[in-house]
């Protein structure tokens, strides 16, 4: 979510206050108003490491202590070529002609500033696939504001009751749902005690309906090179479903119609949205319907009897 000017009113005078502060805040807010840059350079950056396509691992616990110690440099990296950040001097950008230092973590507050950031601007990203929530905001780090510690590399905390003082460009925010962490585990057990790629995903869009799907968690169920092949039809998830009454909505935007007109989530780009139909009735209200195959075909629900679901048009996106 956005937070308002009313709820971080407690910060909003470090805009009058620093110059260079709010000059990084209103570029980085010009850069990505509502934060959906942002929060998919997170989710793209936890998948990365998680690199379901080789090791099938969905949960952020399954990652070695290594693979965790790394996850700051790779957010960094990545938050640089997506915003296309200028290399910093002694911090790790440029951004409006200021230097900005860059701290991840998995866990609120557990920012590690180190000593060469006193003074600093620091850009303190947060992300929690656990909570599917995320933050980002800007403090120029003070020695006061910092808890003192032993650690060998001197780096320090902020203080739980300095926190406040962080200017948010975005706070809580949804963070893009990992979907099989969060699926029923009964669920998930099923879709991965299949022995094949294509079996797997039939079972995960059978399974997960209604629901967008990345692309990046295709990669994870189908363990295959040509994961995407899988999910077409002539042989992929389209054709083995349509029997059962579900369709598969891609990103095109034939699809991103159908989605919406269905009232079901629009699939974003590298997406997908599950689910089961049935003709709509000549008796019934036509809200939330889509026109496929020349008839009328609303979502179905438990008790619905099984059709054999229409063919999806294949247009350009």
């Amino acid at each position: 979510m956005d937070i308002s000017a009313a709820a971080n009113i407690q910060s909003q005078s470090a805009l009058n206050e620093d110059s260079e502060l709010a000059s990084i805040y209103h570029f980085l807010r010009q850069l990505d108003p509502t934060g959906q840059r942002f929060a998919c350079v997170l989710r793209d950056t936890i998948d990365q490491l998680l690199n379901g396509e080789a090791t099938g691992r969905y949960d952020w616990k399954s990652l070695f202590k290594t693979e965790k110690t790394h996850a700051g440099t790779i957010v960094e990296i990545n938050l640089q070529r997506e915003f296309k950040f200028d290399d910093g001097i002694t911090m790790d950008y440029l951004i409006a002609g200021v230097e900005v230092d860059c701290k991840y973590s998995q866990q609120f507050g557990g920012w590690m500033i180190p000593p060469e950031a006193m003074g600093h601007i620091c850009l303190l990203v947060w992300a929690d696939d656990y909570k599917s929530r995320w933050s980002a905001g800007l403090l120029r780090i003070r020695d006061e504001w910092l808890n003192q510690g032993n650690n060998r590399d001197l780096k320090l905390t902020i203080k739980a009751e300095h926190r406040n003082k962080i200017l948010w460009l975005q706070h809580e925010a949804e963070l893009p749902i990992n979907v099989l962490l969060h699926m029923p585990p009964s669920d998930r057990e099923l879709v991965f005690s299949h022995s094949t790629g294509q079996a797997r995903l039939n079972e995960l869009f059978r399974r997960v309906q209604g629901q967008r799907i990345s692309r990046n968690v295709i990669r994870t169920v189908a363990q295959q090179k040509d994961y995407m092949k899988r999910v077409r039809g002539n042989g992929g998830s389209r054709s083995a479903l349509q029997r059962e009454g579900i369709i598969i909505m891609g990103d095109y935007e034939s699809h991103r119609q159908i989605a919406e007109q269905l009232g079901l989530p629009i699939p974003r780009e590298g997406e997908f949205v599950s689910a089961r139909v049935r003709e709509l009735t000549s008796w019934e209200n036509s809200e939330n319907s889509a026109e496929l195959s020349g008839r009328r075909w609303i979502c179905a629900v438990g008790t619905d009897t099984v059709q054999p679901a229409p063919v999806l048009p294949t247009h350009t996106r």
